[in-house]
């Protein structure tokens, strides 16, 4: 797969990407930066990621009208140089992941962005905001890793990951979803109830609501310190009963769905 990359003098805005996949994954995609804005756009096999890695400002994720994924990022600063914060695409048999690259601490060992959990993505001093937006297709899954800001997934079609620190998160997808925070609140509606893995919803401040399909076959348990606990479910209650903590059977059971606040409610609705 060739990638193309715009590249504009005297600018230190750069873009690199590592091919890591055959050329049947992808088609070719092209990337640009330009004016303090970040474009990629290429189409990613069904059932792969597009995956966003951010360390300040917002990610949100839209439903594409084509099949072409597409990535726009804004930087913005009231001190910091934008220029010194990068993009990296690197192409892999899961799919794309794109990160901003914050410069590197001078004590500390380099940025590198790697998909999933990999890479680094540390810095200091540092109040470049990177805003991005993404078009996602039917049949691609949308991954978005947040530290400082919020991660929306509007409208989705494919299952859906998002994950940050401070900041909330909002899904709404025709297929599964599953998302963690420490600062924030979680609202999140899933189209389908056929995860293989356990779910997890998990924040610390803030609450969370779970919208699940009608018909959910779950082991179910659902735990607050400081919050209540509410279901439109008839649930099958095991063990003793209590307003904080829930353990207990949505239909036949068999799957783990887990919920997790400190200091928040959890609303767990049903949908049509």
């Amino acid at each position: 797969m060739t990638m193309h990359t715009d590249r504009r003098p005297r600018r230190r805005h750069a873009v690199r990407g590592a091919v890591l996949l055959a050329a049947a994954l992808l088609a070719p995609a092209t990337a640009s930066a330009q004016d303090g804005a970040f474009a990629w756009r290429g189409r990613i096999a069904a059932g792969r990621a597009i995956e966003i890695k951010g360390v300040s400002g917002d990610i949100r994720a839209v439903a594409a009208t084509g099949d072409e994924v597409v990535v726009r990022a804004v930087k913005h600063a009231r001190r910091s140089d934008p220029e010194e914060v990068t993009f990296d695409v690197v192409e892999h048999n899961g799919g794309v992941t794109i990160c901003a690259v914050y410069p590197s601490p001078r004590a500390g060992r380099e940025n590198e962005c790697r998909p999933g959990g990999g890479g680094r993505m540390e810095t200091r001093d540092n109040d470049v905001k990177v805003d991005f937006t993404v078009e996602v297709p039917r049949h691609v899954r949308f991954i978005g890793r947040n530290v400082n800001g919020g991660v929306q997934a509007e409208s989705l079609t494919a299952d859906v990951e998002a994950y940050t620190v401070n900041g909330g998160i909002e899904v709404s997808t025709a297929g599964i979803a599953k998302a963690k925070t420490v600062n924030g609140g979680i609202i999140a509606r899933l189209g389908r109830a056929d995860w293989v893995d356990d779910l997890e919803f998990e924040t610390v401040n803030g609450g969370i609501t779970i919208e699940l399909p009608a018909t959910v076959d779950a082991d179910i348990r659902a735990k607050t310190v400081n919050g209540g606990i509410s279901t439109d479910f008839p649930l099958q209650v095991q063990g003793r009963f209590s307003s904080r903590e829930i353990r207990g059977v949505l239909g036949n059971g068999g799957r783990r769905l887990e919920i997790a606040t400190v200091n928040g409610s959890i609303r767990l609705r049903r949908g049509s």
